[in-house]
């Protein structure tokens, strides 16, 4: 009878897991229509903004460039690294993923001679990661998809992270997040923001295609202001493709969880139902041998 107590109890349980699970799967699916509808309404934005800046690079004189365009100094440098995840957990490897992808990246850029620092954009990535790199650890922004607002991002992550540029604390900054693709597939991202990268095939393509453009102001003033902007722009793309990542991951984990407790539950049912059986089997034969004994 302990047995078949120890099954209910089981059985019980999983069913309320169950019940969580599917309660937490219907939560996300819910958030993450919402969110997919930001991320992909923020592409163009994002788009668009890193091909100006492209374009004005490739016009802009190159004899005095600009901070936020400048290339580094060769040999060791200061690089930042904006590490985006979840606050919470039960969201399949979408904060597992991220955590070592950034400690191989550490790693190696560790080895390079450059000396790291870490910024985290949510709790997940921090809690794992404290201990290990504590001493490189600058900033943690938690709660920022509570008020995933494009003006919060510039004001508590923006402000702080060009203000540490200007004052010389880093040379590069790199930003590391799951992109949303679709409600199954998150991709790994790592993106340059400072300084903005200028690919060269398209800096000769714009030379090519605009012959003498007119600026007012000059080109540089309006890179100038640009630049700024840009870095604002990727790292609110970075943190809304993060969040509807993160609502896909944990929608799609919990739909597996529901699934698995179906199919365990179904299995401790059967086991239930066959210990019970075998249990009343076995009273019954004792009830009939004692039967047997006293008729004896």
């Amino acid at each position: 009878m302990a047995n078949l107590k120890s099954l209910r109890n089981r059985i019980r349980s999983v069913n309320n897991t169950r019940q969580i699970t599917k309660a937490m799967k219907m939560v996300s699916a819910a958030k993450l229509r919402r969110s997919q509808e930001r991320a992909l309404a923020t592409r163009p934005y994002s788009l668009r903004i890193r091909a100006m800046i492209q374009s004005l690079a490739a016009l802009a004189p190159t004899d005095n460039a600009l901070p936020l365009l400048a290339r580094p100094p060769e040999g060791a440098r200061k690089i930042q690294l904006i590490i985006y995840t979840a606050d919470r957990g039960l969201c399949g490897s979408f904060n597992s993923s991220v955590i070592r992808a950034t400690r191989a990246r550490v790693a190696q850029l560790t080895r390079e001679g450059h000396q790291v620092f870490l910024t985290f954009v949510g709790r997940k990535a921090h809690d794992v990661m404290k201990r290990q790199f504590g001493s490189m650890v600058r900033d943690v922004h938690v709660g920022m998809t509570r008020n995933l607002t494009f003006d919060a991002v510039e004001r508590v992550v923006t402000t702080k992270l060009l203000s540490d540029f200007d004052a010389g604390h880093f040379d590069e900054c790199h930003i590391v997040y799951n992109a949303f693709k679709s409600a199954m597939t998150q991709e790994l991202t790592w993106r340059q923001i400072i300084p903005a990268t200028v690919e060269q095939n398209q800096a000769a393509d714009v030379e090519k295609a605009v012959a003498s453009p007119l600026f007012e102001p000059d080109e540089e003033t309006v890179l100038a202001a640009l630049l700024p902007r840009n870095i604002a722009v990727q790292l609110f793309q970075a943190l809304v493709e993060s969040n509807a990542a993160e609502h896909a991951a944990r929608m799609t984990a919990m739909d597996n969880a529901v699934r698995n407790a179906g199919q365990m539950l179904k299995r401790l049912s059967t086991t239930y139902n066959r210990t019970r059986q075998a249990a009343i089997t076995t009273e019954l034969m004792e009830i009939i041998g004692g039967s047997e004994s006293l008729k004896g």
